[in-house]
């Protein structure tokens, strides 16, 4: 009797662990990827480690060089480069009514990325290289130059774009 009951013992056990571990998997806080009801379109309160990146899936972990674009509805999204941004608005359907928010090197702050200039040499998390400033400096680029750039794959991620502006 006891060699018959070992095996479905040993299974009842390991059905309630594995349920035990779903359950504990349920009550983490899930990311957030889209916010929603934001009508006043102003920058939504990013709580780091919390947001992930509508393109590329990572979490946000910084302010610095992060976008989020609010569309006519409220929908909010969030992106932690402004090459995932880029990327991302070439296939929306309403780029002429989203209200895009750009954090800004040189104020610290949410300001409107259609507005904000552009270095195309920053180290940013992935790498794309634009980060954006309100103030203009040398070599700095618009918002419209900037897409374009990324549309045509003139960023840091390309080796021969890489070595042109950084000479490495």
């Amino acid at each position: 009797m006891k060699k018959k009951t070992l095996p479905l013992v040993t299974i009842f056990v390991l059905l309630l662990i594995i349920i035990g571990i779903f359950f504990s998997m349920s009550k983490q806080q899930q990311m957030t990827v889209l916010y929603e009801n934001n009508h006043d379109k102003k920058p939504v309160e990013v709580k780091l480690g919390h947001f992930q990146d509508t393109q590329c899936g990572m979490t946000i972990n910084k302010l610095e060089d992060s976008v989020q674009a609010v569309a006519p509805d409220g929908k909010t999204w969030f992106f932690d480069d402004m090459g995932c941004f880029a990327l991302w608005y070439k296939n929306i359907s309403f780029q002429n009514e989203v209200i895009i928010w750009a954090y800004s090197k040189d104020t610290n702050t949410y300001i409107d990325a259609k507005k904000a200039w552009y270095s195309q040499t920053a180290t940013t998390v992935m790498g794309y290289g634009f980060a954006a400033y309100k103030m203009k400096k040398e070599s700095m680029i618009d918002f419209n130059e900037m897409i374009l750039k990324m549309y045509r794959g003139e960023n840091l991620t390309n080796p021969h774009i890489r070595k042109k502006l950084l000479g490495n």
